[in-house]
């Protein structure tokens, strides 16, 4: 178990912290699990649904999602046929499934053509019984790639939320991320976007970037603002070890954490809510986290190469890697799969009961809500102070408060959350996590 002392004197942004366990403690299952024995036990009636495309124009240079830049040739096509095979597949494993939420991630979704956009919603509607307009959908965009005609594509096919990732309204800042954008063409996607009247704008920015200052940084949230957004998410910069950094690591915490707080502090003024150390909404927002579907208890299906799928006990998927070359061959082997195969998990996490608690503990607590003690009790059968003693550590670090209802991160906490959620991660998660080998 990490020491919580030891770690506070370390780095505040030791790994993001937004689920649990991370894709890197997945390793093979001893032997194939059938999907539909995975699910046999679980409740299916608000599921949320995630869709992965992995392509995008270019690979940013913070970036370590799972997808490939510049796909050559039909590859899309391919890929598309496939999804489709394996939606046929899992509706066979899960007839009964139904969905309260759609996302759809990558990669980046918009990179698809218009063409390709339409047999995606096409695979949506006819396997998973989508129904545009029935549930909140989501799709994750990039400036480059939205055109009128794709933006009122989506709205027809009832995505109600669309996020942008922008990063910085600044081209050298975005050239020094390895992201080279037009600023141009952010604020004619913006237009685009507005025009077009989705209920939710999402817009994703980061901070910590070589040669940022607390002006440029606010000056990019205010751009952002004058849009109007419904949601900001608002990332520190993370690297991938040997990556250099310009700076000494001390140095470039302090400044991380400056501009945290710098924008923090406007959006709160600006009549923004922080829901965690990420999340911001605006109070005059009609948007909200749909109430049918509780991400600490509730189950996620994934389809595509990339997508994970949660239940109780199984979180599977397929291999993870970063590098271009890895990435094309665990989609070439997505492309080879025989329809059968998708009826089984052969990759993933097993969580016992005990892996269980961490992950509603680590999801409740990072966010501003809190962790209810009595929904923990109700789940768990016992008080999560029981369980989990260790944290009564954290008041005496004024990094929460405890109440006989809850437990609640403090505003030091929240800045806090990439340290603590690392804190709370089992043994074997950590050993899984450092041993992992990212290619």
């Amino acid at each position: 178990m990490n020491q919580l002392q030891s770690m506070l004197q370390d780095t505040p942004f030791v790994s993001y912290s937004y689920s649990y366990p991370h894709k890197s403690a997945y390793r093979p299952f001893d032997a194939a699990r059938s999907i539909r024995t995975i699910w046999e036990t679980e409740n299916q009636n608000a599921l949320s649904l995630y869709v992965h495309l992995p392509f995008c124009e270019y690979r940013c240079g913070f970036c370590n999602l799972f997808t490939l830049s510049n796909p050559q040739g039909d590859l899309a096509d391919q890929y598309l046929q496939q999804l489709q095979i394996q939606a046929e597949q899992i509706r066979k494993q899960l007839p009964q499934a139904r969905f309260s939420q759609l996302a759809i991630g990558g990669g980046t979704p918009t990179w698809l053509n218009r063409h390709e956009l339409d047999q995606l919603f096409a695979i949506l509607t006819s396997e998973m019984h989508y129904q545009p307009g029935a549930i909140p959908a989501c799709i994750e965009a990039s400036p480059a790639t939205l055109t009128s005609e794709k933006v009122q594509l989506l709205k027809d096919f009832g995505i109600d939320r669309l996020s942008m990732g922008i990063q910085s309204f600044y081209e050298q800042e975005t050239r020094n991320l390895g992201r080279p954008q037009k600023r141009k063409e952010i604020h004619q996607a913006l237009d685009l976007i507005k025009n077009t009247g989705f209920s939710t704008l999402n817009l994703d920015l980061i901070y910590g970037a070589d040669g940022q200052t607390v002006d440029s940084w606010l000056d990019s949230l205010q751009q952002a603002l004058d849009y109007q957004p419904q949601e900001l998410y608002l990332y520190p910069l993370y690297v991938r070890p040997l990556t250099g950094l310009g700076r000494k690591l001390k140095d470039w915490d302090d400044h991380r954490l400056t501009l945290y707080r710098a924008g923090r502090d406007f959006l709160l003024n600006q009549g923004y809510e922080q829901l965690s150390l990420r999340m911001f909404r605006a109070k005059h927002s009609n948007s909200q986290t749909d109430v049918q579907y509780q991400c600490q208890t509730d189950g996620m299906l994934g389809l595509g190469c990339g997508a994970r799928s949660y239940t109780t006990e199984f979180h599977y998927s397929n291999e993870y890697a970063v590098g271009r070359s890895s990435v094309a061959a665990i989609i070439a082997d997505f492309l080879d799969k025989e329809p059968q195969s998708f009826g089984f998990a052969e990759y993933g996490f097993q969580l016992d009961r005990e892996e269980q608690q961490r992950r509603f503990v680590i999801l409740s607590l990072l966010q501003t809500d809190g962790l209810s003690r009595q929904f923990y009790s109700d789940r768990f059968g016992a008080d999560v102070l029981i369980h989990f003693p260790e944290l009564k550590e954290l008041p005496g670090h004024h990094l929460a408060t405890i109440t006989a209802d809850s437990i609640t991160l403090t505003s030091a906490g929240m800045e806090r959350s990439d340290t603590i959620g690392p804190w709370l991660y089992s043994e074997n998660v950590q050993q899984r996590t450092e041993s992992f080998q990212c290619l």
